[in-house]
């Protein structure tokens, strides 16, 4: 199935193909890899580091009854991705706000209440990954993007977008916090580093598949770090607009980029 081309188009937003033992039409469940895409994906993750400290801290919720809290939202957001066929934009962002979030809590939790060193949960995470992709592909044969059409590639692609969140939020503040570069710097070398990975990539060097999954896993250090420049106080090296505000920015732009999303026809892809 993974190498049978999409046979046609039927959502602007992502492709189809038709099934060769059963002759029905049958959709990608993820987006296509657009502008828009990279776009409200840098927003999602910068967004779940502010919302996570927002209900956490600012809100006093504290981290174990906010991890329960998010747990069971991201359970339903499952739910609901899962039992649809097809990519519906509002439904697939908002699960990724909500795995965005529940990563980064995951790692916050490992290091602020389980006193766990950033280092180590950085390494945790690269390995839990890095088995996720292997068994993946193990078992697909495949770790493309544009061929989750069954319950388990799904399965295997949420898995991998819930470690590379935690992953992210572990090495974004290994490299803001303990290693002392600040958020702003922390977040431009990041950003410099997804610039290479695509020079790489449009230079016909890099693997589309290993450039994407390398993007998707640098996009989150590089959000968490913008976003806690724009929300920590001036002392702590911040713009000082507070989780609040900063949160209120993002989930506008999300909503907007998401609406935009649903009313427009990004065009064929390929199924690889």
């Amino acid at each position: 199935m993974a190498n049978q081309p999409a046979a046609h188009v039927s959502d602007g937003n992502a492709h189809s193909m038709i099934d060769p033992e059963t002759g029905k039409t049958i959709y990608n469940r993820v987006p296509q890899v657009t502008w828009d895409f990279w776009l409200v994906k840098l927003l999602a993750v910068t967004v779940g580091e502010t919302a996570a400290d927002l209900i956490a801290t600012t809100l006093g919720l504290g981290l174990p009854l906010t991890s329960a809290i998010m747990g069971v939202l991201l359970v339903l957001a499952l739910y609901f991705q899962f039992a649809q066929h097809k990519y519906i934009p509002w439904i697939y962002w908002v699960t990724v706000v909500l795995v965005s979030v529940v990563g980064t809590l995951i790692t916050d939790n490992l290091v602020d209440n389980l006193g766990i060193a950033l280092m180590t949960t950085t390494i945790v995470f690269t390995i839990i990954l890095a088995a996720v992709f292997a068994i993946w592909y193990a078992v697909e044969k495949t770790l493309s993007i544009h061929s989750i059409y069954t319950f388990r590639r799904e399965a295997f692609y949420w898995a991998a977008i819930l470690f590379t969140f935690a992953l992210g939020t572990s090495a974004g503040d290994q490299t803001a916090e303990a290693l002392g570069l600040g958020y702003l710097l922390s977040g431009v070398m990041y950003a410099v580093i997804i610039g290479v990975i695509s020079a790489l990539f449009y230079g016909g060097v890099m693997n589309g598949i290993l450039a994407f999954w390398l993007a998707y896993i640098i996009t989150r250090p590089m959000g968490a770090s913008f976003g806690d420049y724009l929300s920590q106080p001036v002392a702590n090296g911040g713009l000082g607009l507070g989780t609040i505000i900063t949160s209120l920015i993002f989930f506008a732009a999300i909503a907007a980029t998401v609406i935009y999303m649903t009313k427009s026809k990004n065009g064929l892809e390929r199924a690889s």
